[in-house]
Protein backbone atom coordinates (compact mmCIF):
# COMPACT_ATOMS: atom_id res chain seq x y z
CA UNK A 1 0.00 0.00 0.00
CA UNK A 2 1.05 3.60 -0.50
CA UNK A 3 3.05 4.98 2.39
CA UNK A 4 1.50 8.05 4.03
CA UNK A 5 3.39 9.21 7.12
CA UNK A 6 1.30 10.53 9.98
CA UNK A 7 1.91 14.28 10.45
CA UNK A 8 3.89 15.01 13.62
CA UNK A 9 1.93 16.11 16.64
CA UNK A 10 3.10 17.27 20.07
CA UNK A 11 4.28 14.61 22.51
CA UNK A 12 3.08 11.50 20.72
CA UNK A 13 5.48 9.24 22.60
CA UNK A 14 7.53 9.13 25.74
CA UNK A 15 11.23 9.34 24.84
CA UNK A 16 13.06 6.05 25.33
CA UNK A 17 16.65 4.83 25.14
CA UNK A 18 18.65 1.61 25.21
CA UNK A 19 22.44 1.40 24.85
CA UNK A 20 24.98 -1.39 24.45
CA UNK A 21 28.70 -1.67 25.08
CA UNK A 22 29.70 -4.84 23.23
CA UNK A 23 28.95 -8.56 23.10
CA UNK A 24 30.91 -11.76 22.80
CA UNK A 25 32.76 -14.22 25.01
CA UNK A 26 31.72 -12.37 28.18
CA UNK A 27 31.45 -14.90 30.99
CA UNK A 28 32.32 -15.00 34.71
CA UNK A 29 35.59 -16.64 33.66
CA UNK A 30 36.53 -13.79 31.28
CA UNK A 31 34.96 -10.92 33.25
CA UNK A 32 36.11 -10.82 36.90
CA UNK A 33 33.91 -9.04 39.48
CA UNK A 34 36.02 -5.87 39.63
CA UNK A 35 35.94 -5.44 35.86
CA UNK A 36 32.23 -6.21 35.84
CA UNK A 37 31.68 -3.43 38.39
CA UNK A 38 33.52 -0.96 36.16
CA UNK A 39 31.23 -1.76 33.22
CA UNK A 40 28.18 -1.58 35.46
CA UNK A 41 29.08 1.83 36.88
CA UNK A 42 30.05 3.23 33.49
CA UNK A 43 26.92 2.14 31.64
CA UNK A 44 24.63 3.31 34.43
CA UNK A 45 26.40 6.67 34.60
CA UNK A 46 26.09 7.10 30.83
CA UNK A 47 22.41 6.10 30.78
CA UNK A 48 21.79 8.49 33.70
CA UNK A 49 23.52 11.41 32.00
CA UNK A 50 21.71 10.72 28.74
CA UNK A 51 18.34 10.45 30.47
CA UNK A 52 18.98 13.85 32.06
CA UNK A 53 19.87 15.24 28.63
CA UNK A 54 16.88 13.77 26.79
CA UNK A 55 14.39 15.25 29.26
CA UNK A 56 15.99 18.70 29.43
CA UNK A 57 14.20 21.12 27.04
CA UNK A 58 16.40 22.93 24.56
CA UNK A 59 16.46 26.65 25.44
CA UNK A 60 15.95 27.87 21.86
CA UNK A 61 12.79 25.83 21.21
CA UNK A 62 11.63 24.72 24.68
CA UNK A 63 11.21 21.23 23.24
CA UNK A 64 12.98 18.04 24.20
CA UNK A 65 16.02 16.99 22.17
CA UNK A 66 15.49 14.94 19.03
CA UNK A 67 16.27 11.25 18.99
CA UNK A 68 19.23 12.09 16.71
CA UNK A 69 20.71 14.43 19.30
CA UNK A 70 20.10 11.99 22.16
CA UNK A 71 21.60 8.99 20.36
CA UNK A 72 24.77 10.84 19.39
CA UNK A 73 25.07 12.29 22.90
CA UNK A 74 25.02 8.78 24.40
CA UNK A 75 27.44 7.27 21.88
CA UNK A 76 29.90 10.16 22.26
CA UNK A 77 30.00 9.40 26.00
CA UNK A 78 30.68 5.74 25.20
CA UNK A 79 33.42 6.74 22.75
CA UNK A 80 35.12 8.81 25.45
CA UNK A 81 35.12 5.95 27.97
CA UNK A 82 38.24 3.72 27.69
CA UNK A 83 36.32 0.61 28.81
CA UNK A 84 34.59 0.37 25.46
CA UNK A 85 35.81 -0.55 22.00
CA UNK A 86 35.18 2.84 20.38
CA UNK A 87 37.05 6.15 20.38
CA UNK A 88 39.48 6.33 23.30
CA UNK A 89 39.83 2.63 24.03
CA UNK A 90 39.39 1.27 20.51
CA UNK A 91 41.15 -1.99 19.66
CA UNK A 92 44.28 -2.24 17.51
CA UNK A 93 44.72 -3.73 14.05
CA UNK A 94 47.37 -6.41 13.52
CA UNK A 95 49.77 -3.63 12.53
CA UNK A 96 49.11 -1.62 15.69
CA UNK A 97 46.79 1.06 14.32
CA UNK A 98 43.43 2.27 15.60
CA UNK A 99 40.92 2.46 12.74
CA UNK A 100 37.47 3.59 13.77
CA UNK A 101 34.00 3.32 12.25
CA UNK A 102 30.60 4.82 13.01
CA UNK A 103 27.10 5.11 11.60
CA UNK A 104 23.76 6.74 12.18
CA UNK A 105 20.24 6.26 10.78
CA UNK A 106 16.76 7.67 11.41
CA UNK A 107 13.46 5.89 10.92
CA UNK A 108 11.30 8.64 9.42
CA UNK A 109 11.83 9.09 5.66
CA UNK A 110 11.20 12.84 5.81
CA UNK A 111 13.68 13.63 8.58
CA UNK A 112 16.91 13.77 6.55
CA UNK A 113 17.33 13.03 2.82
CA UNK A 114 20.14 10.52 3.30
CA UNK A 115 18.41 8.87 6.30
CA UNK A 116 21.53 6.84 7.09
CA UNK A 117 25.31 7.22 6.70
CA UNK A 118 28.49 5.41 7.69
CA UNK A 119 32.14 6.43 8.05
CA UNK A 120 35.11 4.10 8.22
CA UNK A 121 38.90 3.94 8.29
CA UNK A 122 39.18 6.89 10.70
CA UNK A 123 42.49 7.40 12.53
CA UNK A 124 42.28 10.95 13.82
CA UNK A 125 38.63 11.79 14.62
CA UNK A 126 38.02 11.96 18.35
CA UNK A 127 34.30 11.19 18.10
CA UNK A 128 33.45 9.34 14.89
CA UNK A 129 29.73 9.42 15.74
CA UNK A 130 29.75 13.22 15.47
CA UNK A 131 31.14 12.95 11.94
CA UNK A 132 28.36 10.54 10.96
CA UNK A 133 25.81 12.92 12.45
CA UNK A 134 27.25 15.92 10.59
CA UNK A 135 27.20 14.12 7.24
CA UNK A 136 23.57 13.16 7.84
CA UNK A 137 22.59 16.71 8.76
CA UNK A 138 24.36 18.20 5.72
CA UNK A 139 22.67 15.71 3.41
CA UNK A 140 20.26 18.05 1.66
CA UNK A 141 22.90 20.71 0.98
CA UNK A 142 25.31 18.03 -0.25
CA UNK A 143 22.75 16.47 -2.58
CA UNK A 144 22.00 19.88 -4.11
CA UNK A 145 25.66 20.92 -4.32
CA UNK A 146 25.42 23.76 -1.83
CA UNK A 147 28.30 25.02 0.32
CA UNK A 148 30.97 23.25 -1.71
CA UNK A 149 34.59 23.88 -0.78
CA UNK A 150 37.52 24.04 -3.18
CA UNK A 151 40.48 21.82 -2.26
CA UNK A 152 43.61 23.41 -0.86
CA UNK A 153 47.11 22.26 -1.68
CA UNK A 154 47.88 18.67 -0.72
CA UNK A 155 44.18 17.97 -0.09
CA UNK A 156 41.75 15.64 -1.79
CA UNK A 157 38.97 17.10 -3.90
CA UNK A 158 36.21 16.76 -1.32
CA UNK A 159 33.85 19.71 -1.77
CA UNK A 160 31.24 18.01 0.42
CA UNK A 161 29.88 14.53 1.13
CA UNK A 162 27.99 14.49 -2.19
CA UNK A 163 25.18 11.95 -2.27
CA UNK A 164 27.38 9.29 -0.67
CA UNK A 165 26.22 7.04 2.13
CA UNK A 166 29.52 5.37 3.10
CA UNK A 167 32.77 7.36 3.17
CA UNK A 168 36.23 6.02 4.01
CA UNK A 169 39.53 7.21 5.40
CA UNK A 170 41.20 10.48 4.34
CA UNK A 171 38.12 11.80 2.54
CA UNK A 172 36.00 11.27 5.64
CA UNK A 173 38.60 12.89 7.86
CA UNK A 174 38.80 15.87 5.50
CA UNK A 175 35.06 16.32 5.91
CA UNK A 176 35.52 16.27 9.68
CA UNK A 177 37.94 19.17 9.39
CA UNK A 178 35.42 21.08 7.27
CA UNK A 179 32.82 20.49 9.98
CA UNK A 180 35.29 21.72 12.65
CA UNK A 181 35.23 18.44 14.57
CA UNK A 182 37.96 17.53 17.03
CA UNK A 183 41.07 16.05 15.38
CA UNK A 184 43.47 14.05 17.56
CA UNK A 185 46.74 12.14 17.12
CA UNK A 186 46.74 8.34 17.03
CA UNK A 187 48.10 8.32 20.58
CA UNK A 188 44.76 9.64 21.86
CA UNK A 189 43.10 6.27 21.25
CA UNK A 190 45.80 4.24 23.01
CA UNK A 191 45.09 2.42 26.25
CA UNK A 192 47.40 -0.06 27.92
CA UNK A 193 44.59 -2.59 28.30
CA UNK A 194 43.91 -2.69 24.57
CA UNK A 195 47.61 -2.84 23.74
CA UNK A 196 48.10 -5.78 26.08
CA UNK A 197 45.12 -7.60 24.54
CA UNK A 198 46.59 -6.92 21.10
CA UNK A 199 50.05 -8.28 21.87
CA UNK A 200 48.88 -11.30 23.92
CA UNK A 201 46.55 -12.44 21.17
CA UNK A 202 49.20 -12.11 18.47
CA UNK A 203 51.64 -14.10 20.61
CA UNK A 204 49.08 -16.87 21.22
CA UNK A 205 48.54 -17.10 17.48
CA UNK A 206 52.29 -17.35 16.83
CA UNK A 207 52.74 -20.05 19.46
CA UNK A 208 49.77 -22.11 18.23
CA UNK A 209 49.69 -21.78 14.43
CA UNK A 210 46.49 -23.14 12.96
CA UNK A 211 44.91 -23.51 16.40
CA UNK A 212 44.67 -19.97 17.78
CA UNK A 213 43.29 -16.77 16.27
CA UNK A 214 44.49 -13.28 17.17
CA UNK A 215 40.90 -12.06 16.85
CA UNK A 216 39.25 -14.51 19.28
CA UNK A 217 40.01 -16.43 22.44
CA UNK A 218 38.01 -18.84 24.56
CA UNK A 219 40.07 -17.88 27.62
CA UNK A 220 39.86 -14.10 27.24
CA UNK A 221 37.20 -11.60 26.20
CA UNK A 222 38.76 -9.96 23.16
CA UNK A 223 36.50 -7.09 22.07
CA UNK A 224 34.94 -7.72 18.69
CA UNK A 225 31.83 -5.65 19.21
CA UNK A 226 30.70 -2.06 19.26
CA UNK A 227 28.94 0.58 21.27
CA UNK A 228 25.53 1.83 20.25
CA UNK A 229 22.34 3.60 21.20
CA UNK A 230 18.77 3.46 19.96
CA UNK A 231 16.50 6.33 20.96
CA UNK A 232 12.89 7.41 20.54
CA UNK A 233 11.78 11.03 20.75
CA UNK A 234 8.35 12.47 21.52
CA UNK A 235 7.60 12.85 17.80
CA UNK A 236 7.86 9.11 17.30
CA UNK A 237 11.16 9.23 15.38
CA UNK A 238 13.75 6.56 16.08
CA UNK A 239 17.51 6.95 15.70
CA UNK A 240 20.22 4.30 15.84
CA UNK A 241 23.85 5.35 16.39
CA UNK A 242 26.73 2.87 16.43
CA UNK A 243 30.52 3.21 16.80
CA UNK A 244 33.45 0.80 17.03
CA UNK A 245 37.15 0.11 16.74
CA UNK A 246 36.30 -3.19 15.05
CA UNK A 247 37.68 -6.65 15.76
CA UNK A 248 40.75 -6.98 17.94
CA UNK A 249 43.68 -7.56 15.55
CA UNK A 250 41.62 -7.08 12.43
CA UNK A 251 43.50 -6.50 9.18
CA UNK A 252 44.47 -2.88 8.63
CA UNK A 253 41.92 -1.55 6.16
CA UNK A 254 39.19 -4.01 7.10
CA UNK A 255 35.66 -2.57 6.98
CA UNK A 256 33.08 -4.09 9.28
CA UNK A 257 29.35 -4.07 9.78
CA UNK A 258 29.18 -0.92 11.91
CA UNK A 259 29.36 1.56 9.00
CA UNK A 260 27.62 -0.75 6.52
CA UNK A 261 23.93 0.08 6.11
CA UNK A 262 21.74 -2.93 6.83
CA UNK A 263 24.47 -5.03 8.43
CA UNK A 264 25.20 -3.52 11.84
CA UNK A 265 22.39 -0.98 11.97
CA UNK A 266 18.98 -0.25 10.51
CA UNK A 267 15.99 2.06 11.11
CA UNK A 268 12.72 2.10 9.20
CA UNK A 269 9.12 3.31 9.32
CA UNK A 270 6.23 1.94 7.28
CA UNK A 271 2.44 1.62 7.15
CA UNK A 272 0.43 -1.57 6.86
CA UNK A 273 -3.23 -2.51 6.69
CA UNK A 274 -4.62 -3.85 9.92
CA UNK A 275 -2.26 -4.65 12.75
CA UNK A 276 -0.73 -8.03 11.85
CA UNK A 277 1.88 -7.97 14.61
CA UNK A 278 -0.41 -6.49 17.26
CA UNK A 279 -3.80 -7.21 18.73
CA UNK A 280 -6.11 -9.64 16.99
CA UNK A 281 -8.99 -7.20 17.51
CA UNK A 282 -7.29 -4.64 15.29
CA UNK A 283 -6.49 -6.81 12.30
CA UNK A 284 -8.09 -5.60 9.11
CA UNK A 285 -11.45 -7.34 8.73
CA UNK A 286 -15.08 -6.33 8.20
CA UNK A 287 -17.33 -5.43 11.08
CA UNK A 288 -17.03 -3.49 14.32
CA UNK A 289 -13.88 -3.56 16.37
CA UNK A 290 -13.97 -3.15 20.14
CA UNK A 291 -10.59 -1.97 21.41
CA UNK A 292 -11.18 -0.55 24.88
CA UNK A 293 -10.05 -2.80 27.70
CA UNK A 294 -8.04 -2.40 30.88
CA UNK A 295 -5.18 -4.36 29.38
CA UNK A 296 -5.12 -2.21 26.26
CA UNK A 297 -5.32 1.00 28.27
CA UNK A 298 -2.31 -0.11 30.27
CA UNK A 299 -0.39 -1.00 27.14
CA UNK A 300 -1.08 2.39 25.62
CA UNK A 301 -0.09 4.13 28.84
CA UNK A 302 3.33 2.48 28.61
CA UNK A 303 4.30 4.50 25.57
CA UNK A 304 2.06 7.56 25.45
CA UNK A 305 2.90 10.72 27.42
CA UNK A 306 -0.11 10.12 29.65
CA UNK A 307 -2.67 7.31 29.86
CA UNK A 308 -5.47 9.70 28.93
CA UNK A 309 -3.96 11.30 25.81
CA UNK A 310 -5.90 9.15 23.36
CA UNK A 311 -9.53 9.04 22.27
CA UNK A 312 -11.48 5.77 22.60
CA UNK A 313 -13.14 4.27 19.57
CA UNK A 314 -15.61 1.41 19.43
CA UNK A 315 -16.20 0.90 15.72
CA UNK A 316 -14.03 1.27 12.67
CA UNK A 317 -14.32 -0.11 9.15
CA UNK A 318 -10.57 -0.04 8.59
CA UNK A 319 -7.34 -0.05 10.57
CA UNK A 320 -3.99 1.31 9.36
CA UNK A 321 -0.94 0.83 11.54
CA UNK A 322 2.22 2.90 11.31
CA UNK A 323 5.19 0.91 12.60
CA UNK A 324 8.82 1.82 13.10
CA UNK A 325 11.89 0.01 14.37
CA UNK A 326 15.58 0.73 14.84
CA UNK A 327 18.31 -1.74 15.81
CA UNK A 328 22.03 -1.72 16.55
CA UNK A 329 24.17 -4.83 16.44
CA UNK A 330 27.32 -5.81 18.29
CA UNK A 331 29.56 -8.84 18.02
CA UNK A 332 31.38 -10.51 15.16
CA UNK A 333 30.84 -7.93 12.44
CA UNK A 334 31.72 -10.17 9.53
CA UNK A 335 28.82 -12.45 10.48
CA UNK A 336 26.50 -9.43 10.60
CA UNK A 337 27.69 -8.54 7.09
CA UNK A 338 27.13 -12.05 5.74
CA UNK A 339 23.56 -12.15 7.02
CA UNK A 340 22.69 -8.45 6.50
CA UNK A 341 21.56 -8.89 10.08
CA UNK A 342 19.99 -5.53 10.90
CA UNK A 343 18.09 -5.24 7.60
CA UNK A 344 16.98 -8.85 7.97
CA UNK A 345 15.37 -7.92 11.29
CA UNK A 346 13.58 -5.04 9.58
CA UNK A 347 12.46 -7.19 6.65
CA UNK A 348 11.07 -9.87 8.95
CA UNK A 349 9.11 -7.25 10.88
CA UNK A 350 7.85 -5.39 7.83
CA UNK A 351 7.10 -8.19 5.40
CA UNK A 352 6.73 -11.15 7.75
CA UNK A 353 4.00 -9.68 9.93
CA UNK A 354 5.87 -10.37 13.17
CA UNK A 355 6.94 -8.05 15.96
CA UNK A 356 10.42 -6.56 15.84
CA UNK A 357 11.09 -8.34 19.13
CA UNK A 358 10.45 -11.71 17.51
CA UNK A 359 12.53 -10.71 14.49
CA UNK A 360 15.50 -9.75 16.69
CA UNK A 361 15.40 -13.14 18.39
CA UNK A 362 15.22 -14.99 15.08
CA UNK A 363 18.38 -13.24 13.92
CA UNK A 364 20.47 -12.66 17.07
CA UNK A 365 18.99 -15.04 19.62
CA UNK A 366 20.25 -18.55 20.40
CA UNK A 367 19.99 -20.71 17.28
CA UNK A 368 19.21 -17.68 15.10
CA UNK A 369 20.53 -16.63 11.72
CA UNK A 370 23.76 -15.20 13.11
CA UNK A 371 24.61 -18.41 14.94
CA UNK A 372 23.68 -20.53 11.93
CA UNK A 373 26.00 -18.49 9.71
CA UNK A 374 29.02 -19.84 11.61
CA UNK A 375 28.24 -23.44 10.68
CA UNK A 376 30.50 -25.99 12.33
CA UNK A 377 32.87 -23.19 13.40
CA UNK A 378 30.37 -21.96 15.98
CA UNK A 379 32.06 -21.54 19.35
CA UNK A 380 35.62 -21.85 18.05
CA UNK A 381 36.34 -18.72 15.96
CA UNK A 382 33.95 -16.09 17.31
CA UNK A 383 31.93 -16.22 14.11
CA UNK A 384 28.19 -15.73 14.51
CA UNK A 385 28.52 -14.42 18.06
CA UNK A 386 26.67 -11.22 18.85
CA UNK A 387 23.55 -9.44 19.94
CA UNK A 388 21.10 -6.75 18.88
CA UNK A 389 19.36 -3.97 20.79
CA UNK A 390 16.58 -1.72 19.52
CA UNK A 391 13.22 -0.05 19.96
CA UNK A 392 9.94 -0.69 18.14
CA UNK A 393 6.81 1.45 18.08
CA UNK A 394 3.38 1.16 16.50
CA UNK A 395 0.28 3.35 16.17
CA UNK A 396 -2.99 1.85 14.97
CA UNK A 397 -5.59 4.33 13.71
CA UNK A 398 -8.93 4.17 11.97
CA UNK A 399 -9.50 5.90 8.64
CA UNK A 400 -10.62 9.02 10.49
CA UNK A 401 -7.19 9.26 12.10
CA UNK A 402 -8.45 8.28 15.55
CA UNK A 403 -5.86 6.48 17.65
CA UNK A 404 -6.92 2.93 18.54
CA UNK A 405 -3.71 1.55 19.97
CA UNK A 406 -0.13 2.67 20.57
CA UNK A 407 2.73 0.54 21.82
CA UNK A 408 6.48 0.69 22.09
CA UNK A 409 9.26 -1.18 23.80
CA UNK A 410 12.95 -1.94 23.88
CA UNK A 411 14.41 -4.93 22.04
CA UNK A 412 17.36 -7.07 23.07
CA UNK A 413 18.68 -10.55 22.47
CA UNK A 414 22.06 -12.24 22.06
CA UNK A 415 23.47 -15.68 21.41
CA UNK A 416 26.87 -15.53 23.10
CA UNK A 417 28.34 -15.34 26.59
CA UNK A 418 26.99 -11.88 27.31
CA UNK A 419 26.09 -8.42 26.05
CA UNK A 420 26.69 -5.18 27.97
CA UNK A 421 23.48 -3.13 27.87
CA UNK A 422 21.42 -0.61 29.82
CA UNK A 423 18.08 1.05 29.31
CA UNK A 424 15.43 3.15 31.05
CA UNK A 425 11.87 1.88 31.43
CA UNK A 426 8.61 3.88 31.34
CA UNK A 427 8.83 4.50 35.10
CA UNK A 428 12.23 6.18 34.60
CA UNK A 429 14.01 3.28 36.27
CA UNK A 430 17.45 2.27 35.01
CA UNK A 431 18.25 -1.33 34.08
CA UNK A 432 21.66 -2.92 33.51
CA UNK A 433 22.38 -6.36 32.13
CA UNK A 434 25.33 -8.43 30.98
CA UNK A 435 24.02 -11.94 31.15
CA UNK A 436 20.52 -13.37 31.56
CA UNK A 437 17.35 -11.39 30.82
CA UNK A 438 16.14 -11.85 34.41
CA UNK A 439 19.22 -10.08 35.78
CA UNK A 440 20.59 -13.08 37.65
CA UNK A 441 24.30 -12.89 38.45
CA UNK A 442 26.89 -15.32 39.80
CA UNK A 443 28.00 -15.19 43.41
CA UNK A 444 30.45 -12.38 44.11
CA UNK A 445 29.01 -10.00 41.51
CA UNK A 446 26.90 -6.92 42.10
CA UNK A 447 23.30 -7.51 41.09
CA UNK A 448 22.30 -6.81 37.51
CA UNK A 449 18.86 -5.86 38.78
CA UNK A 450 19.07 -2.10 39.39
CA UNK A 451 15.52 -1.27 38.34
CA UNK A 452 14.92 0.58 41.60
CA UNK A 453 17.08 3.52 40.49
CA UNK A 454 14.67 6.34 39.72
CA UNK A 455 16.07 8.68 37.08
CA UNK A 456 13.19 11.14 37.25
CA UNK A 457 14.76 12.67 40.33
CA UNK A 458 18.13 12.74 38.60
CA UNK A 459 16.73 14.65 35.62
CA UNK A 460 15.75 17.53 37.92
CA UNK A 461 19.23 17.94 39.34
CA UNK A 462 21.61 20.58 38.08
CA UNK A 463 24.17 17.83 37.43
CA UNK A 464 23.48 14.43 35.87
CA UNK A 465 23.25 11.54 38.28
CA UNK A 466 26.38 9.50 38.94
CA UNK A 467 25.95 5.94 40.16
Amino acid sequence: MEYKPIPPSPARFKPQIIIHGGAGNITPETLPPDRYSQYRESLLTIIGKTHHYMFTPEPSTNTLPSSLSTATYAVALLEDNPLFNAGHGAVFTRDGYNELEASIMVSHPGSYPKRGVGVTGLRHIRNPILLAKAILQHGEDDLLGRHSQSPSANMLDVPNAQGHTLIHGPAAEQLAKQYNLAIVPQSYFYTQTRWDEHTRALERERQNPGKSLATYSKEEYLPQGTVGAVTLDEQGILTVATSTGGLTNKLTGRIGDTPSVGAGFWAEEWAEEGDPSGHAELRCRPGPVVVISDALKGLMADCLPSPFSYNPAFKTPKVVTTRAMAVSGTGNGDSFLRTAAARTVGAMARFGGVSSKEAVSKVAGPGGELEKSAGDRWGSTGEGAGGIIGIEIAEARDDNGMLLDARCGVLQDFNCGGMFRAWVDRRSHAHFRVWQPDGSTPAGYESEDVSGMDLRRASKRSEPIAF
